[in-house]
């Protein structure tokens, strides 16, 4: 939890996204990546072949992450992650630089009632549809 705390924060540092973009650019030059952030659809890979918008409401998130630390004996409440889940989604959509948007031709999927076995086969049926043509 401590380093979620601070993500937002930094990521909102100009120089920081410039460096970090820069260094994903080089990872993706090859293609054939699958990259997850707030912003990799419209900042880093605007021209990517296939962009997947995942959204869940902000409690679904929160039991989801607080399920992960308490399986690690993290003495944390789910009030106070709940609170983190809120401000980091509030610093992200309003930050100056690249602000958490989705991207106009992206898919948005929400997997507030979609567990990961259902959420692989919808984005792997997406890929699919892409690589066939189909999208």
């Amino acid at each position: 939890m401590y380093v979620s705390n601070y993500v937002s924060p930094v990521a909102a540092i100009s120089e920081v996204r410039k460096k970090l973009v820069a260094i994903q650019h080089q990872m993706g030059i090859e293609k054939g990546i699958v990259m997850d952030g707030r912003d990799i659809g419209t900042v880093v890979f605007p021209n990517a072949e296939l962009k997947i918008f995942m959204t869940a409401n902000a409690e679904v998130r929160a039991q989801r992450r607080f399920d992960e630390l308490t399986a690690k004996d993290d003495t944390i409440t789910f009030e106070e992650i709940l609170k983190n889940v809120q401000n980091r989604d509030l610093m992200d959509t309003t930050r100056k630089d690249s602000p958490l948007i989705k991207a106009d031709d992206a898919i948005e999927i929400d997997n507030s009632e979609v567990n990961q076995e259902d959420q692989f086969h919808i984005i792997l049926q997406l890929a699919q549809d892409r690589i066939a043509g189909r999208l």
